[in-house]
């Protein structure tokens, strides 16, 4: 596998990069000296936080502007080496209540950005950041990248068309891009002031605002998590090793935990912190997948990789961070 760290990607563009997981990728991208620009709309109903990139800001370069722009995406796109192509709608029970938005999103701004990267910049790399979200309820565990894919809700089947728009402009156009499956990611600079974009975000708020964090059901829903450096690791390593290009794999952990347990892990980082079981609400039951945790040895035999910072660590590092910067996330 080629060494990342000594290739030259030098000209980077990030969508949705003031979101969570671009910020952190910016960062990382950063101490190997590259040139990045962030492309973000910053709608309040999204992940974009200029907060995430509070420390780095006056060393890269930031676009306010919406994906679903073509114009500004073409100008944006000339001179780009690799675009790590993050933005999205993550929302499940939005996509649910405003299909359009999420479709305009998910689906129709992906085959527009790669219209225009086919027509200005047809040498680029693009990352696409898939989800699990795409298969549904599990027909057996763990789920593989052959698991029938049946998305639960409008956001899965606009991310599926996204994620299949990729692979096609390889197949056909010979983009370089592939797409990476990503389970559940946490860490500083995730969503916490609803549940726009995980659970996790929301259970963090309310342990260090003194509120129970609330499990759904009966608790015992298996899932895998990973901590956001180790996504960052999996996005760089994708981004220059050919034998990704035109593939899409999960990412995923071999720790595989129940939420009743997720919930007792966190709460024994904060003093006086509690957790309690509350009845499904019928609009998140009817499109909850079950368990679901993931088959990632593909991405393993690929990129070499595999996630190293443990859950409770993770956790840990999670939970210091909001402790010091829970005003500029609320």
């Amino acid at each position: 596998m080629p060494d990342w760290h000594d290739l030259v990607l030098k000209n980077i563009l990030i969508t949705g990069g003031l979101g969570f997981i671009g910020s952190n990728l910016a960062r990382r991208l950063l101490e190997e000296g590259h040139r990045i620009t962030l492309v973000d709309s910053l709608i309040p109903q999204y992940g974009g936080n200029l907060e995430n990139i509070a420390d780095i800001r006056d060393r890269l370069t930031v676009n306010i502007s919406d994906v679903r722009d073509p114009f500004a995406t073409r100008e944006l796109l000339k001179g780009v080496d690799v675009i790590f192509n993050l933005a999205g709608q993550t929302s499940h029970a939005d996509s649910m209540t405003d299909p359009f938005t999420d479709l305009d999103i998910n689906a129709k701004a992906q085959l527009s950005l790669l219209e225009a990267v086919r027509d200005v910049n047809p040498g680029a790399i693009v990352v696409f950041a898939s989800t699990r979200q795409i298969y549904g309820r599990p027909q057996y565990l763990p789920v593989d990248e052959a698991h029938p894919i049946r998305p639960v809700d409008v956001n899965g089947v606009n991310k599926v068309a996204g994620e299949q728009f990729h692979l096609l402009y390889h197949d056909v156009y010979g983009i370089r891009s592939c797409a990476l499956r990503l389970t559940n990611t946490y860490g500083p600079g995730m969503r916490i002031k609803d549940a726009r974009q995980t659970f996790l975000g929301v259970w963090v708020r309310n342990l260090l605002t003194d509120q129970p964090l609330l499990v759904f059901g009966d608790g015992k829903q298996l899932r895998d998590f990973n901590y956001v450096d180790d996504v960052v690791d999996a996005l760089i390593r994708a981004s220059v090793h050919p034998d990704c290009y035109g593939k899409a794999f999960n990412l995923g952990s071999s720790e595989v935990v129940s939420l009743a347990d997720l919930a007792t892990r966190m709460v024994a980082i904060e003093p006086e912190a509690r957790w309690q079981l509350v009845p499904f609400p019928p609009e998140r039951q009817r499109i909850d997948i079950g368990d679901y945790y993931s088959d990632h040895q593909l991405a393993s035999h690929l990129l070499g990789w595999q996630p190293v910072v443990p859950l409770a660590e993770g956790l840990q590092r999670t939970v210091s961070y909001y402790r010091r910067h829970l005003d500029s996330y609320l």
